[in-house]
């Protein structure tokens, strides 16, 4: 039971977290930027276009943080936040070509994304939607808890590579201007 129990207390913090990040984003809550300002963020980012993928990462979070948070479709919202959280982590490794989060680098959103890769293999618990409806989750067979990462990889990569080729874009006009 004390497994099910911390595996509930990490669901709800990814749950809250998830949906600190998305109101952050589109309403300005918890001392977020709102959505202007995030799209401005998300196209310095090489996130392009800024608005629209700003709006889907608010909404990617927010499905997230109701599916990790109930315990409902876990497997789901485990690919749903880590995919969110690994363009995330790139985009911003690449435009401040750092790692680490005091350095502007994607260093928390990746560790967010392992840790919900690690959620997709143990499963919601017992105290989840998912149990209590008898749903087939990573408790029961390792296969899921792949399936979960492929799908998270699958469904970052071409956002991460739309980045790559912007920020990459971005360095060869700078390099041109400044010649």
């Amino acid at each position: 039971m004390s497994v099910d129990i911390g595996l509930l207390v990490l669901r709800v913090t990814l749950g809250f977290i998830f949906f600190a990040h998305a109101t952050q984003k589109a309403l300005g809550w918890f001392h977020g930027p709102g959505i202007e300002k995030s799209a401005a963020i998300f196209h310095g980012l090489g996130q392009h276009p800024g608005r629209h993928m700003a709006v889907i990462a608010v909404l990617c979070e927010l499905l997230a943080a109701v599916l990790l948070a109930a315990g409902i479709a876990t497997p789901f919202g485990v690919a749903v936040g880590a995919s969110t959280m690994l363009v995330a982590a790139v985009a911003t490794n690449l435009k401040a070509q750092a790692r680490w989060n005091s350095a502007g680098g994607g260093e928390y959103p990746l560790v967010l994304a392992l840790v919900l890769a690690t959620l997709g293999f143990t499963g919601p618990g017992s105290l989840s939607v998912d149990a209590a409806l008898g749903l087939p989750s990573s408790d029961a067979d390792v296969r899921v808890g792949i399936a979960v990462v492929v799908v998270a990889l699958a469904a970052a990569s071409v956002p991460i590579a739309r980045t790559a080729r912007a920020v990459r874009q971005s360095r060869e006009q700078q390099m041109a201007a400044s010649r």
